[in-house]
């Protein structure tokens, strides 16, 4: 039997990452349009990769198709984040219930390594690498859990929460509040106690969204 070669990544695919990732940094801003002319002469291609990629953003929810007048940037409303956000909770504390039961020492062990940086990016207040490692923190408990579909739902959510541009972290006494939740959470998952590790992880998630609402800062979210 001859092997059939693999085909390059589409290129609507590597347009859609370009995008995704110019929506992530906020340089498209929600609400922007989308000017699909000027795109395909930056890009050098032609409409219908472009159009084909916008359809993928679509479907993540990250562009809205308005019929007869374009592509925009979606819009995130107050409404929105209040429905987001308790099923975010709900399914990031299943998965820490579920990571609990499955975990491994040696996996506790790089938990414990993610934590020592939190730790040590909370103390000197460098508030973008504690974001970084936070992503990484929680990613880890999501790949430990063994459920793909829990992570995958998570992870389109999450892209999601990305266009708020609403930033807890920021907020007076957040980020040693975040910190001392990650240590309740580490702690939980480290007494085997899944129970407790979902419901830590639950309200962690809650507390995200209430720093918030408490506040008028509105730049990034994370949890």
């Amino acid at each position: 039997m001859v092997a059939s070669r693999i085909a390059q990544t589409a290129l609507y695919q590597e347009v859609a990452e370009r995008l995704r990732q110019r929506i992530f940094s906020h340089e498209l801003p929600p609400g922007t349009r989308i000017d699909e002319q000027l795109l395909t002469v930056d890009y050098g291609i032609s409409r219908t990769p472009l159009r084909e990629a916008l359809k993928v953003l679509a479907a993540e929810g990250l562009v809205t198709l308005k019929p007869r007048r374009g592509c925009y940037v979606t819009e995130i409303s107050e409404q929105d984040l209040d429905e987001i956000f308790p099923l975010m909770a709900m399914l990031e504390g299943r998965c820490a219930l579920e990571a609990t039961k499955r975990v491994q020492p040696e996996q506790i062990t790089r938990l414990e390594t993610i934590h020592r940086q939190l730790e040590r990016f909370a103390g000197t207040n460098q508030i973008e690498r504690f974001f970084v490692a936070n992503q990484e923190f929680h990613a880890r408990i999501q790949e430990l859990s063994g459920n793909r579909w829990l992570q995958q739902v998570i992870q389109d959510l999450r892209k999601v929460l990305k266009l708020t541009r609403l930033f807890s972290l920021s907020i007076e006494g957040r980020l040693q509040q975040s910190l001392a939740e990650h240590t309740t959470i580490l702690e939980a998952i480290k007494a085997g106690d899944a129970a407790r590790a979902q419901n830590l992880m639950h309200d962690h998630i809650l507390s995200g969204r209430e720093a918030l609402v408490r506040s008028s800062v509105h730049q990034e979210w994370v949890a």
